[in-house]
């Protein structure tokens, strides 16, 4: 059985009905509605049009519940129908510099692109640009999370989990750094309503 497609919300409606859930309606996503998630997070900025992220999407129960393990127990990550492994491989990125060149730049953006971050990255240590790529893909992590729930889904952000692990299971390679899990369904629960600072804590008016 299939999910069928919710209702799309506005940003605003989007972003004020987000929640962090944690038990989700036991059925499988809708694949179109995971593909278009995905597609729309793919629409992040980043810095020089890098593309840093990556997405490992796990929706094979055996692997979900290796990955709970990974994540101390956790029992969001086997209760959601799809968890969204979100990374950064700041080496993908170097090695294939030239396609995040815009075409309408024709080579002189190619050869721009190369240069610009071989001069930039390539005498950093791997650790260090990999943080550089991570910045990146924080970004898309966010954008994640709005797109689901712009669909009508529901999302919990994890960091709390074993990185060397998880990149054991889905045999990734060690240089890339994890912006976080993110289990990803429909709610079964409504969630804790924000509480968070106002405007005037948080912003500083120059």
């Amino acid at each position: 059985m299939t999910a069928t497609t919710t209702k799309a919300l506005n940003v605003k409606d989007a972003i004020e009905t987000r929640r962090s859930i944690r038990k989700f309606v036991q059925e499988p996503m809708n694949q179109d509605d995971l593909h278009e998630i995905l597609r729309l997070a793919s629409l992040a900025p980043s810095a020089w049009n890098a593309q840093t992220w990556r997405f490992a999407v796990v929706q094979d129960p055996a692997i979900k519940q290796q990955i709970q393990d990974a994540a101390y127990g956790q029992g969001q990550v086997t209760g959601a129908p799809a968890v969204i492994v979100v990374y950064s491989d700041m080496e993908d990125t170097l090695a294939t510099v030239e396609e995040t060149a815009h075409p309408g730049m024709g080579e002189a953006g190619r050869t721009g692109q190369r240069t610009t971050f071989d001069g930039v990255f390539g005498g950093q240590p791997v650790a260090q640009r990999g943080q550089w790529g991570l910045s990146q893909a924080n970004i898309a992590f966010g954008f994640l999370m709005l797109a689901a729930r712009g669909l009508g889904y529901d999302t919990v952000p994890m960091l709390g989990f074993d990185p060397a692990k998880v990149k054991e299971i889905l045999g990734l390679p060690e240089h890339v750094q994890f912006a976080g899990l993110l289990p990803v369904g429909q709610r079964a629960e409504e969630g804790f309503p924000h509480h968070r600072h106002n405007v005037e804590r948080i912003t500083k008016f120059y």
